[in-house]
């Protein structure tokens, strides 16, 4: 990569990503997104989503510099070399989930998820859900405290604290997993083509309310939800070599 490229600097709201901006910047240079070559996110997993939300229209990648918790989505932080690191940079390209929400008063909400689209329960009692699969019947009933629809690239976040499989990146499936399934008793999902369109429908909206989430952009009282991936955006993530997402989810297989 070379040196005359321009890096935009962007961090989360916490002090110790503040000033790791302010010592990047004195040292490599200050850009604005609309004139850089390149986005160096500084903060955690949660950052690294909105960042890539947020310049999803500009087409650059994003490489991220962990000054969060667990950072999965992001390098080790150095103030050293950063050229050079962002020359040798693996390119990683993950697609979307687009969900559509219908809520109980009519309104349609559109909003896209890198991570998972999520069905939680919004009440004291446990949600029920009918679930379809290109458009044919599934399953008649799930009782649970929710479900979710994840990619790959998601597939260790919330899919895996709900005992959800691990993805390898390239894989052309999706993961379906049940959070706290009541019943069927256990039941912990299933794999669906990548190209699938996954529909959720709310049984008893009324008694059982049940929100649904997309990247943190969440929408109450939905009565229905179609979930699929949206193959004609592509988020472009940049890792160190040897440190990319497919030896991370390998690796958290094994730890």
């Amino acid at each position: 990569m070379p040196a005359s490229r321009k890096i935009a600097f962007l961090a989360s709201d916490t002090a110790i990503s503040r000033e790791a901006k302010a010592r990047l910047e004195a040292r490599y240079g200050a850009c604005d997104p609309q004139g850089a070559d390149v986005i160096v996110a500084l903060g955690g997993d949660g950052f690294m989503l909105q960042t890539l939300h947020a310049t999803q229209a500009s087409g650059l990648a994003v490489y991220g510099m962990n000054r969060g918790t667990v950072g999965f989505l992001m390098n080790a932080y150095s103030e050293d070399d950063l050229i050079a690191r962002l020359a040798r940079a693996e390119v990683a390209v993950i697609n979307p989930l687009r969900m559509r929400a219908t809520t109980h008063d009519g309104k349609v909400v559109d909003a896209l998820a890198i991570n998972e689209v999520s069905l939680l329960r919004a009440g004291p009692q446990a949600a029920k859900l009918r679930i379809w699969v290109d458009g044919r019947l599934r399953m008649e009933e799930l009782v649970c405290d929710g479900a979710l629809v994840c990619t790959p690239a998601g597939s260790t976040a919330y899919n895996y604290s709900a005992h959800g499989p691990i993805l390898p990146i390239g894989a052309e499936v999706l993961a379906l997993t049940a959070v706290a399934a009541f019943r069927p008793r256990r039941w912990r999902g299933a794999l669906v083509p990548k190209a699938a369109v996954v529909r959720f429908e709310v049984i008893e909206p009324d008694k059982r309310p049940v929100m649904a989430d997309a990247d943190s952009r969440s929408v109450a009282n939905v009565v229905s939800v179609d979930i699929r991936s949206e193959p004609a955006i592509g988020h472009r993530i940049l890792f160190d070599p040897g440190h990319g997402l497919d030896e991370r989810l390998l690796r958290e297989q094994f730890t």
